[in-house]
């Protein structure tokens, strides 16, 4: 995957010297166990490193300033093996910038019920430490994910591992460059936003380059290498005839790898992590990128259609959380529905750009008209999606916030579609296709999604939670009544947020 972080996470473990040193000793060597043990499980995608026990307020803040200026941090693991009084932490954790995770465990799993003293009770009481902390973190207002459970128990290792993923689509995004080659569709409202503020809270930067920019780096692109790329082309896909070497409609194939090419040059050369275009734009390029642009998403990069910046950036950040995991994820539209009373179906495509990171077998490569855009027939990737769990996120800019938006949904298998060129994919709304659609409705989400099999909504509300931004969930618990009054108290929430840590 094209430029993927892999920050390590800093396991700190918290006490004070009341205890003496024997004690403090033991703590420490307890504190590294786990840090070990837990650097090794399955389940987390970043490396866990130990760090020195904690027990003054100086060792804290010079901690935290530490993780601050160390870009190989991604985020904190604070674990309270015994008592740590929390005022020692406070100067620490108010100078952190790094997302933390707050763990309660305690280092033995079972209690030694025979011999049990007061020397065992006092050494190891997380139970009592991790309160007094959870206290602080509450009452300065932190953002803060919390896991509870034995750090050798699968589900508490997955929910740190989630965790994970979301401060690696974070750390992506600190400092990410998106790219717009030209501007959004006119007139549209949602795909549009405030570039300023998404940089200021989210940490990308959008800027729009020219067409024409491109368009001399396509132009560039030599002709061996085009070759070579179709070469790949028929090698790794089901090709229509008219587009294999002699076929009729090779050289729009070979326009199409063109089109590939000076695109990844262009990504790669500027730093971009994803991009943007438009059929309203296209001056200079004789077809809109279809294949061009799902092969990019297969390397990492996000898309967004028609200019829309939000969706490529998220898209991005979903690939780097899913990274490593079976499923794929993808940029998509909520295209057209099937509302027959025996079931509500959502048919999800977009005119070429789906991800083939999610296809369910080989893609086929074809090319139709596009029907709009003025341009010559466009070159796409054409396959089904997979079946199984899976989520629509949005990201929406309401002027006062970024809101974030997720349904879950299952995909099925559609019926034979042979008119239909272009990839796509055919779900079920969680709880239910009206309250789905409603609540979607009313929460503002777009129509342009990032859909992973991969990325779940734990990911995506912890990654909510360490940038600050608001998290719509619609799933299979979702009541209307309740959403309803959800979105009006988060109204009021977000417009008093900034004074509530005083």
């Amino acid at each position: 995957m094209k430029q993927l972080p892999s920050p390590e996470i800093w396991f700190v473990c918290g006490s004070q010297h009341l205890y003496g040193p024997g004690p403090l000793q033991t703590v420490a060597a307890n504190a590294a166990t786990i840090a070990f043990k837990l650097d090794a499980s399955k389940h987390l995608p970043l490396r866990v490193v130990s760090k020195p026990l904690l027990t003054t307020p100086a060792e804290i803040t010079n901690l935290c300033i530490a993780a601050n200026a160390d870009p190989n941090c991604g985020g904190l693991i604070l674990w309270m093996h015994t008592f740590s009084p929390s005022k020692m932490w406070i100067r620490g954790l108010d100078l952190l910038r790094k997302p933390f995770l707050h763990f309660h465990t305690q280092f033995n799993r079972d209690l030694p019920w025979r011999t049990i003293d007061m020397d065992f009770m006092n050494l190891n009481q997380a139970a009592h430490g991790d309160r007094e902390a959870g206290f602080l973190h509450t009452r300065m207002r932190l953002a803060r994910k919390v896991v509870v459970g034995h750090w050798s128990d699968a589900e508490a290792q997955q929910r740190i591992g989630a965790w994970m993923r979301a401060v690696r689509g974070w750390t992506d995004w600190q400092g990410a460059r998106f790219v717009r080659f030209g501007d959004n569709m006119r007139q549209v409202a949602v795909t549009d936003g405030d570039k300023v503020s998404a940089e200021m809270k989210l940490g990308f930067s959008v800027n729009t380059h020219g067409v024409g920019d491109l368009v001399a780096v396509v132009d560039a692109v030599s002709s061996k290498e085009i070759s070579a790329l179709c070469a790949d082309y028929e090698k790794n896909y089901t090709l229509v005839p008219a587009l294999k070497k002699g076929g009729k409609r090779h050289s729009d194939l070979r326009y199409s790898a063109r089109l590939e090419l000076g695109m990844e040059k262009f990504l790669s050369d500027g730093g971009f992590k994803g991009f943007t275009d438009t059929f309203e734009d296209l001056h200079g390029l004789r077809q809109l990128p279809g294949m061009a642009t799902q092969r990019l998403m297969a390397m990492g990069y996000g898309f967004g259609g028609e200019g829309d910046w939000k969706t490529a950036a998220l898209v991005r950040a979903m690939k780097v959380m899913g990274a490593g995991l079976k499923g794929g994820t993808s940029f998509m539209e909520d295209y057209t529905y099937h509302m027959s009373p025996k079931g509500h179906l959502v048919l999800g495509s977009h005119m070429l750009e789906i991800c083939p990171s999610i296809a369910t077998q080989k893609p086929r490569v074809e090319i139709h008209p596009l029907g709009i855009g003025g341009k010559e027939d466009p070159v796409r990737l054409v396959f089904e999606a997979n079946t199984g769990p899976a989520l629509n996120a949005s990201l929406v800019d309401l002027g006062n916030r970024f809101r974030l938006i997720v349904n879950e949904v299952d995909a099925v298998k559609p019926p034979k579609l042979p008119h239909l060129p272009v990839a796509r994919a055919l779900w079920q709304c969680r709880p239910d296709f009206k309250t789905a659609c409603q609540a979607w409705i009313l929460a503002g989400g777009a129509h342009h999604t990032g859909y992973s099999y991969t990325v779940t909504s734990e990911m995506l509300e912890d990654f909510s939670t360490i940038a600050g931004i608001e998290t719509v969930t619609i799933d299979a618990d979702t009541r209307m009544a309740e959403l309803k009054q959800s979105l009006r108290n988060n109204e009021v929430y977000y417009h008093l947020n900034q004074g509530f840590r005083a």
